[in-house]
């Protein structure tokens, strides 16, 4: 059974409340596939409930941006201000994806595949 759907401005908290009325984040660092990690040694007390509940997140292992900002069903301006928050108060690191790698020219492959048929 699914719960009822909740009525507008039921259970809703403005961004801005939850931003400290902060628009931007303290850093532009964040990509929507940045990886965010917490530090399992940093004290949860002092949080908010949002910077509690992302930090909880991570915990579990590296999270995206974007899923961080799903998970907590915030929008991504919002996550990346408290990302930002947590970056600066030691409780979090972040890093850039691996990048995928580079797939090799199609002559060097074809010139591979011609050389293993000279040997057999």
């Amino acid at each position: 059974m699914t719960p009822p759907p909740q009525r507008r401005g039921e259970g809703l908290v403005r961004p801005y409340v939850v931003t400290d009325g902060r628009a931007h984040p303290t850093r532009n660092t964040f990509d929507l596939v940045t990886l965010v990690l917490a530090q399992p040694d940093r004290p949860l007390s002092g949080l908010s409930p949002e910077k509690r509940r992302l930090m909880e997140l991570c915990l579990g292992g590296p999270l995206s941006v974007a899923e961080i900002a799903g998970h907590l069903t915030l929008p991504v301006s919002v996550t990346k201000v408290l990302l930002g928050d947590l970056v600066d108060s030691g409780h979090i690191l972040t890093r850039a994806p691996i990048p995928s790698a580079q797939l090799p020219e199609a002559q060097i492959l074809q010139e591979v595949l011609d050389g293993l048929r000279a040997r057999l």
